[in-house]
């Protein structure tokens, strides 16, 4: 399984950021590519305390249920819900927010597996340090094919 805490995957994550451009299509979705790069940022924000958010009462009670589907092996489905924190409507700098998500994949892999663990998740709460790198290299990788990259 894919991880941002196992260094090829994050590297193989980053090569594929670097070919993504502002005007580039989307093959779903309503964001263009500099909004997706400020979504990923903000889960990447809750995942490293620099926003933190507490579980959503919904999360507690489905989250048992779908936790194994969403961490398994098969990619994100295509228009998944996001919670209205991620939401990212208005205009964005593509090269400002291209920064800032590669500030925040540092971060969150400098942190690492154990201090990622004792942040619990909008959704699903506390989770594994193993599970949280899937979960964002997923998230990422979903964001990606999005746009074709």
């Amino acid at each position: 399984m894919m991880s941002l805490f196992h260094p090829p995957d994050c590297d193989a994550v980053r090569c594929r950021f670097a070919e993504l451009h502002p005007g580039g299509p989307r093959l779903w979705g309503r964001m263009d590519a500099a909004q997706m790069l400020a979504h990923c940022a903000k889960g990447l924000e809750a995942a490293t305390t620099d926003r933190p958010v507490r579980q959503a009462f919904l999360g507690r009670l489905v989250s048992p249920l779908i936790r194994p589907l969403v961490l398994g092996d098969r990619p994100f489905r295509r228009n998944a819900p996001t919670s209205p924190l991620f939401v990212v409507a208005e205009p964005r700098d593509f090269e400002a927010e291209m920064r800032r998500l590669a500030h925040l994949i540092d971060r969150f892999v400098q942190r690492g597996p154990a201090r990622a663990a004792q942040v619990p998740h909008v959704f699903f709460g506390r989770l594994s340090g193993d599970q949280w790198g899937r979960l964002m290299y997923k998230h990422l990788d979903h964001h990606l094919r999005q746009f074709g990259v």
